[in-house]
C-alpha cells in the first residue's frame, strides 16, 4: 500500500527538499510537484493523489484557496500544509477545510517525519476499517491525532535527544540491506560509536528494532539489527 503524494510548493529548491525528505519515508511516493494551484489543479485531474503537501505562498492562487477550492470541488485527498505562514488566521482556515497537520518553516526532518508517520498511520488504519469503522477503530483514530498534540521527544530517557535519534532512523532508511551494525550506522554520521549503541539498545527495548549476534571468521561477535514489522509505528512515539 503505496500513498501518492503530490507537492505543492512555488521555490523549486524547497519541493527538491520536501521530494528529498519525503523519499525517505517507507510506504510513499510522489506523484508529481506542482509550483501553483493551477498547475495542482490540472495534475488532479490526470490521476488521484492520497496526500498533498501544500504551501500557503504562491503566486495566483494561494495555498489556501486552493484548499478550500478542493473542498468545494468534493476532493477526498488529504492536505498537510507546510507553509512560512504562522499567523493564526491561515492556521485556522487550513484546520478548519481539513488540513490534518500543518507545518511551520523552517521545520526539522524529524518533524517532517513524524507528520507522515502520522499520518500513515491513520491512513493504514481507514483503509483497514472498510466501508464503515466499528466504534473501537474510530476511536482509537481520534485518540491517534490528540496524542500527535504531545510533543515529541518527550517519552525519552535523559541522556537521548530528539535530534539524533531522527538522525540515526534516518541513516537507518537509506540502508540498502535488512540487518545493520553499530559500524553501519557510524559510517554514515558524524555520531560516536558509543553514542550510536546506546540509541540501538534503546530502540531494542522498545520493540523499534530486533537484535541477533552474529560471529565473524575470527569468532569476535557482531551484533546486527533489523527494523521490526512495527518499528514504523513505534518510531513515531519518540520523533
Amino acid at each position: 500500500m503505496t500513498i501518492q503524494v503530490l507537492i505543492v510548493e512555488d521555490d523549486p529548491m524547497v519541493a527538491k527538499f520536501n521530494r528529498h525528505y519525503l523519499e525517505q519515508m517507507e510506504g510513499f511516493q510522489c506523484a508529481g510537484w506542482a509550483a501553483s494551484g493551477e498547475e495542482a489543479l490540472q495534475l488532479l485531474e490526470q490521476q488521484a493523489v492520497d496526500l498533498i503537501l501544500l504551501d500557503v505562498f504562491m503566486p495566483g492562487q494561494s495555498g489556501l484557496q486552493l484548499l478550500v477550492q478542493l473542498r468545494e470541488q468534493g476532493s477526498t485527498a488529504d492536505v498537510i500544509v507546510i507553509s512560512a505562514a504562522s499567523d493564526n488566521v491561515s492556521i485556522r482556515k487550513a484546520l478548519q477545510y481539513g488540513a490534518v497537520d500543518y507545518l511551520i518553516k523552517p521545520f526539522e526532518f524529524a518533524r517532517f517525519q513524524s507528520a507522515l508517520m502520522a499520518y500513515r498511520k491513520d491512513y493504514s488504519l481507514m483503509k483497514r476499517g472498510g466501508e464503515h469503522l466499528c466504534q473501537e477503530q474510530l476511536d482509537k483514530l481520534v485518540r491517534h491525532r490528540g496524542e500527535q498534540m504531545v510533543k515529541p521527544g518527550a517519552n525519552l530517557p535523559k541522556g537521548l535527544s530528539e535530534g539524533t535519534l531522527a538522525s540515526i532512523w534516518g541513516i537507518i532508511g537509506t540502508l540498502s540491506t535488512a540487518a545493520f551494525s553499530t559500524e553501519d550506522i557510524t559510517a554514515g554520521a558524524p555520531i560516536s560509536r558509543i553514542s550510536v549503541r546506546k540509541y540501538l539498545a534503546f530502540l531494542t527495548e522498545k520493540g523499534v528494532l530486533s537484535m541477533e549476534i552474529s560471529y565473524g571468521a575470527v569468532g569476535r561477535p557482531v551484533y546486527m539489527y533489523t527494523v521490526t514489522p512495527e518499528g514504523h509505528e513505534l518510531i513515531s512515539r519518540y520523533l
